[in-house]
């Protein structure tokens, strides 16, 4: 079996596949066109998919025929038609559990950078504008017993949720599709609605998968009716919030805060008001980006390939219903 990786995986990832003895083509440089990316995927059996920027849609699927599987190196599929995957019976696999704790890490970082202008004060300093003593400049919030509200509580959020509870002993509230009944046992988490979530929250923060339908879900209607003291936290998806409303709502001094490891557009452009705001944190995506969860995404996406390879379903195939 042929596969095409678009970009390196760490070794731990490539030793698994070459123990396989599995056909393995990465090309030469990897910043590649929609068209050099196309070409390759049609000359290979499987596709191990690194990174977002390309979407395996209908279009796709027509004019690569040959695709069999698709292993992605994320636990997010939305730049995949599961449904047309599935019809066509092409496996799917994603990342999940291995970078739950990295990317909460992320979200916990960028909560309680927010609360204490952490970026803001950072570049007074690199300036040189350290100042005199003032006690009313620029003053951060405290965390503790505030309410934590969490859209989409899975891995990651329950990760998240556990962390602000041990060390700030927040109150959990979620909006799931489903009840979370691990988190209210645990953690004394409350399933709330998705309006009494936004009007509760101190913290907001989003762990979804991310769906067409829930594009700028969080926009000015929402954050018009958040907390005035109310911090934002996405690490979960740029579509989900509105960048201009988001801003809207920051310089309007609707809501307090918002720390983003993702943006909407990603990246963010340079020249985005939102990045002279002294009550915002924004980092280039990072997650993931650890030693440790990079190379558990990398076994795990490429034990999904080899599990394939052998007729074997993926150990986190995301479409096992082709299964019947």
């Amino acid at each position: 079996m042929k596969i095409f990786i678009n970009k390196r995986i760490p070794e731990a990832g490539m030793q698994l596949l070459k123990d396989a003895n599995l056909e393995i083509f990465i090309p030469e440089h990897e910043n590649l066109s929609h068209e050099e990316w196309l070409s390759y995927c049609k000359s290979n059996d499987a596709i191990l998919s690194v990174g977002g920027e390309f979407k395996f849609d209908k279009d796709f699927f027509n004019e690569c025929p040959n695709i069999k599987a698709i292993a992605l190196f994320s636990v997010g599929f939305d730049h995949v038609d599961i449904q047309e995957a599935s019809a066509r019976k092409i496996q799917v696999g994603n990342t999940p559990d291995v970078l739950s704790k990295a990317t909460s890490d992320v979200a916990f970082l960028l909560m309680q950078s927010v609360a204490r202008r952490a970026s803001y004060n950072f570049e007074k300093v690199k300036s040189g504008n350290w100042g005199d003593f003032d006690p009313l400049h620029a003053l951060g919030q405290e965390l503790y017993g505030k309410t934590l509200g969490i859209f989409g509580l899975g891995r990651i959020g329950y990760e998240m949720a556990k962390k602000s509870k041990a060390a700030f002993e927040m109150d959990i509230i979620y909006h799931n599709r489903h009840r979370n009944e691990e988190a209210e046992k645990n953690l004394g988490a409350q399933y709330v609605s998705f309006d009494e979530l936004i009007e509760q929250s101190d913290v907001l923060s989003i762990h979804a998968n991310f769906k067409t339908e829930q594009k700028e879900l969080f926009n000015a209607s929402v954050f018009d009716r958040m907390k005035k003291n109310a911090i934002f936290i996405n690490t979960a998806r740029g579509g989900f919030h509105h960048q201009k409303d988001l801003y809207d709502a920051l310089s309007g001094h609707k809501i307090w805060g918002a720390g983003l490891d993702v943006t909407n557009p990603e990246p963010i452009f340079k020249n985005d008001p939102i990045l002279e705001l002294s009550n915002v944190c924004v980092l280039p995506h990072i997650g993931s980006a650890t030693e440790e969860a990079r190379n558990g995404m990398a076994k795990l996406a490429a034990e999904n390939l080899i599990a394939f390879s052998k007729g074997e379903k993926m150990p986190a195939c995301v479409n096992p219903e082709i299964y019947g």
